[in-house]
C-alpha cells in the first residue's frame, strides 16, 4: 500500500482485503492512453473517512501556512493534486491508472486548439453561452435601506443554459474528453437530478451510453429530472442503501468504474471526488467566472465587491470563485443548507460544521462522528444533500480567502418565493440558500456595493404542482393572418396526430439531447412526412418555439421511456 508517509495516523472504514492507495505522480508522466490489464475489486467501501490525529492535521497546516497569504502564490493544486492539505487520491489501485490517463488527457486537451475551438462552438450554440450577468432591479429595492442606500445585485443566469442549471458545461466538456479517450460507456451520479439531466444530455447528443445512478429518496422527490434522463435515453439506477442520497449514489458509481475502468469514463458532477477531477470540474465551470469578470467590465468598469454562490459538493461556486480567488479585494462568500437548524443535527453545513476526513477519493471537510464514520446530511434540497464538499472550498475557508455560512430550509422556501415574485424569476431550491443569504449580507454592505450572485439553476424541478397536466398550450381557433396566408395559398398547412407528436417527444429528445415543448413536438413530428419529400440538401429551418419541462408530467402518462 502506498502512501503519502502517513499512513500511522490512518483509520479507515475499509477491510484488509480492499485496502487504498495515495499515489503522488507527476500529472506529466504518463506518455499515453494504453490500458492496463483488468484488475477489477468487488468488495471494498468508497465511503471510507480517516480518523482525526491532531499531529498530521497540524503538521499540514503548517505547511500551508508556509505559502502565505498571497493567493497568486498558492498552488491550486499541486503537482499531486492538493490544495493544501486537502484533495489528493484516496482509491482502489484499480482506478489509478484511469486517473492518470484522465489528467494527462486533461492538460493535453487544455492547450489543444481543436479541442477548444468545438467545446467553445458547443456551449456557444447549444448550451447558449454565455449567460446574462442580469440587473435584479426590484430585489435591489427590496433591500434598500431607509436612507436609500443598498448595494446593487446581479445575478449570473446560469438558469438559462440548456437544461436550467450551471451543470451541462462540465458534462459536454466531459463527454468531449470521454470521446478523445475513446470511452463509449458514461456513468455519472445525481442528486437534485441537474447534473444526471446534463449527462444525460449530452450522451444524446454525442451517442454514447449513460447510466445515472441516484438515490431513491431523490427519484421521489425529483420525479420529473428521473423522467428526462430516462426520456433521453439514459438508464437511472436507483440506489437504496444508506439514506438513498447523494452520497450513496456517488459511491455506486465509483462500484461501477472500479468494475468497468476500461470502458467507461465517470462523469463526476463536483469539484469533489479524487484528483483530478476537483480540478478538472472547476476549470470546465470557470467559464462562469470569466464571463463575469468580462460582463463586469462592460456594465459598470470594475470588478464585483461581492460573490455569492450556494455550496453542496461546490462547483457552481468554484466557477464564479476562481476567476477572481487572486483579486483579494473582492469577497467570495458560499452558502450551505442549514437544514432544520446547525444544533438540530439536520443539516448539511459540511464546512460550519464539519471536521477533515476523507469521502469519496479526496481528503476535506466532512460531516462524521468521534469515530470518523459520516453524520447523514439533511437538506430540502436535493443537491445540498451531501455530507462533502469540494477539497478546494476547504482550502479557502482555512486560508480565510472564501467566507462561508448557513440557511435553514425555512429561509430558502422564503427566498425561493420572493424572488420568484420580485424577478418573475423560479430559482432552483439550490440557488435559493444563496439567495436567502443576502437578507443577512445586505445589511451590511455599503450603498453601491456590487454583488454578483450566481442563479445556478431555474426552479422547474422543485414546483411539480405548478406544472398543468392536460394543457398543451394549443388552441382552438387560429389566428387571422394564419387563415388569409392559407386562402392565399402563400403557406402551406398539416396536421399530425396526439401520438405522432409524443413520438417525436421522444425521437428528438434522445437524437438531439433537447427536449422538446409539445407544441414544438407537432412540428417536429411533421419532418417525418415532408423530409422524404425534399431535394438532397435542401436547408429546413424549424422554430423550436419551447423547451419541454412543463409537459414532461402530460408524457409520462403517455410514453413509456
Amino acid at each position: 500500500m502506498a502512501t503519502s508517509g502517513t499512513a500511522s495516523s490512518f483509520r479507515t472504514s475499509v477491510s484488509a482485503s480492499s485496502r487504498l492507495t495515495h499515489l503522488r505522480s507527476s500529472p506529466f508522466k504518463v506518455p499515453n492512453f494504453t490500458p492496463l490489464p483488468s484488475s477489477r475489486s468487488h468488495s471494498f467501501s468508497v465511503s471510507c473517512t480517516i480518523a482525526k490525529d491532531p499531529t498530521f492535521l497540524m503538521a499540514e497546516a503548517e505547511k500551508t501556512k508556509a505559502a502565505g497569504s498571497d493567493p497568486t502564490l498558492w498552488k491550486r493544486p499541486d503537482s499531486f493534486g492538493r490544495f493544501g492539505k486537502f484533495g489528493g487520491k484516496y482509491v482502489p489501485e484499480t482506478l489509478m491508472h484511469a486517473l492518470s490517463e484522465l489528467e494527462t488527457a486533461f492538460y493535453s486537451l487544455a492547450t489543444d486548439d481543436d479541442f477548444q475551438r468545438e467545446l467553445a462552438g458547443i456551449l456557444k450554440d447549444y448550451v447558449g453561452r454565455e449567460s446574462p450577468l442580469y440587473f435584479a432591479e426590484r430585489l435591489t429595492e427590496h433591500y434598500r435601506r431607509e436612507n436609500g442606500e443598498g448595494p446593487l445585485i446581479y445575478l449570473k443566469r446560469e438558469d438559462l443554459n440548456h437544461t436550467g442549471a450551471h451543470k451541462i458545461n462540465n458534462a459536454v466538456a466531459q463527454a468531449l474528453l470521454a470521446k478523445r479517450l475513446g470511452k463509449k460507456r458514461i456513468i455519472a451520479e445525481t442528486g437534485a437530478g441537474q447534473h444526471g439531466v446534463a449527462t444525460a444530455t449530452v450522451c444524446a447528443r454525442f451517442g454514447l451510453q449513460c447510466i445515472i445512478y441516484m438515490g431513491a429518496q431523490d427519484m421521489e422527490r425529483q420525479a420529473l429530472n428521473v423522467f428526462r434522463m430516462r426520456l433521453l435515453g439514459a438508464e437511472v439506477r436507483g440506489v437504496h442503501s444508506g439514506t438513498a442520497t447523494l452520497k450513496d449514489a456517488t459511491s455506486e458509481a465509483i462500484r461501477d468504474w472500479v468494475t468497468n475502468v476500461e470502458t467507461t469514463h465517470y462523469i463526476l458532477g463536483s469539484v469533489a471526488g479524487p484528483h483530478p477531477y476537483p480540478m478538472m470540474v472547476r476549470d470546465f465551470h470557470a467559464v462562469i467566472g470569466k464571463e463575469t469578470r468580462r460582463q463586469a467590465m462592460e456594465k459598470w468598469g470594475g470588478k464585483p465587491d461581492v460573490l455569492v454562490a450556494c455550496v453542496g459538493g461546490g462547483s457552481n461556486a468554484m466557477g464564479l470563485f476562481h476567476e477572481f480567488v487572486d483579486d483579494t479585494e473582492v469577497r467570495m462568500i458560499g452558502v450551505e443548507a442549514a437544514g432544520f437548524g446547525l444544533d438540530s443535527g439536520k443539516h448539511a453545513a459540511t464546512l460550519t460544521k464539519g471536521d477533515v476526513g476523507v469521502l469519496h477519493g479526496a481528503m476535506s471537510y466532512l460531516l462524521q462522528d468521534d469515530d470518523g464514520q459520516i453524520i447523514e446530511p439533511h437538506s430540502i434540497s436535493a443537491g445540498l444533500d451531501y455530507p462533502g464538499v469540494g477539497p478546494e472550498h476547504s482550502f479557502l475557508k482555512d486560508m480565510g480567502r472564501a467566507e462561508y455560512y448557513s440557511v435553514t430550509d425555512e429561509e430558502a422556501l422564503e427566498a425561493f418565493k420572493r424572488v420568484s415574485r420580485l424577478e418573475g424569476i423560479i430559482p432552483a431550491l439550490e440557488t435559493s440558500h444563496a439567495l436567502a443569504h443576502l437578507e443577512k449580507l445586505c445589511p451590511t454592505l455599503p450603498d453601491g456595493a456590487r454583488v454578483v450572485l450566481n442563479f445556478s439553476g431555474r426552479g422547474d424541478k422543485d414546483v411539480q404542482t405548478a406544472i398543468k397536466y392536460l394543457e398543451l398550450g394549443l388552441h382552438w381557433s387560429t389566428g387571422p393572418e394564419h387563415s388569409f396566408l392559407k386562402e392565399m395559398g402563400r403557406v402551406e398547412y398539416y396536421s399530425v396526430t396526439d401520438e405522432e407528436a409524443l413520438e417525436a417527444f421522444k425521437r428528438v429528445s434522445r437524437l438531439e439531447g433537447i427536449i422538446p415543448a409539445l407544441e414544438t413536438s407537432h412540428a417536429l413530428a411533421h419532418l417525418e412526412k415532408l423530409c422524404p419529400t425534399l431535394p438532397d440538401g435542401a436547408r429546413v429551418v424549424l422554430n423550436f418555439s419551447g423547451r419541454g419541462d412543463k409537459d414532461v408530467q402530460t408524457a409520462i402518462k403517455y410514453l413509456e421511456v
